[in-house]
């Protein structure tokens, strides 16, 4: 069984979604100890932003990468993504990988009664990490572009039940940093086995 490991926080060892993907991780192999884990630090190995030359067609180290990106997800049994919310929305590295993710023929296909997701059947756990309340009933919550972007992305290609762990109000000050890491590292702890 394999397992894909997804960080995009730029900040590091300050990162709140790293320690909470670590924990899911760690979660999901002391269940599977043979389970066979590949990462992917999208902050210190970015990938470009998609253009036309990273399409498949010639070959070019551009399209190799592409190419990579895509095998490894279609590899993978369980999908473990870090996704902080930056100015609302996920971070431009995770957009870049989800765009080599969602790839017409591998992922998903058009047909006659609309798009069909190709890559259903996946175990997908996001951790995602906000500095503000953006949950349901929250004043913010129609700013809340991750999660919802996320699910939708996801069931497009045919996952339709991706697990998420929230760590939220963050920036609102250090006790209410410690009770939100605190709680999502906790909800890691207790995920069902992979």
């Amino acid at each position: 069984m394999k397992l894909l490991h997804i960080d995009s926080s730029i900040l590091g060892d300050n990162a709140a979604s790293r320690p909470i993907t670590t924990a899911i991780v760690q979660r999901l192999k002391s269940e599977r100890p043979s389970l066979d884990v590949v990462y992917r630090d999208l902050a210190t190995q970015p990938l470009p932003h998609l253009t036309l030359a990273h399409m498949p067609g010639d070959g070019s180290p551009d399209q190799a990468e592409s190419l990579k990106a895509l095998d490894e997800f279609l590899a993978a049994d369980i999908v473990v993504i870090g996704a902080p919310m930056y100015n609302f929305t996920i971070p431009s590295q995770l957009k870049a990988w989800i765009d080599r993710v969602l790839t017409a023929g591998k992922t998903f296909r058009y047909t006659d009664k609309g798009a069909e997701g190709l890559a259903g059947g996946k175990r997908v756990i996001i951790a995602v990490s906000r500095g503000g309340l953006y949950g349901p009933g929250s004043p913010s919550a129609a700013a809340e572009h991750v999660e919802t972007y996320l699910r939708a992305a996801l069931a497009f290609i045919g996952i339709d039940n991706p697990e998420f762990i929230i760590a939220e109000g963050l920036k609102i000050g250090p006790e209410q940093f410690e009770a939100a890491l605190s709680g999502a590292l906790k909800q890691a702890s207790e995920l069902k086995a992979a």
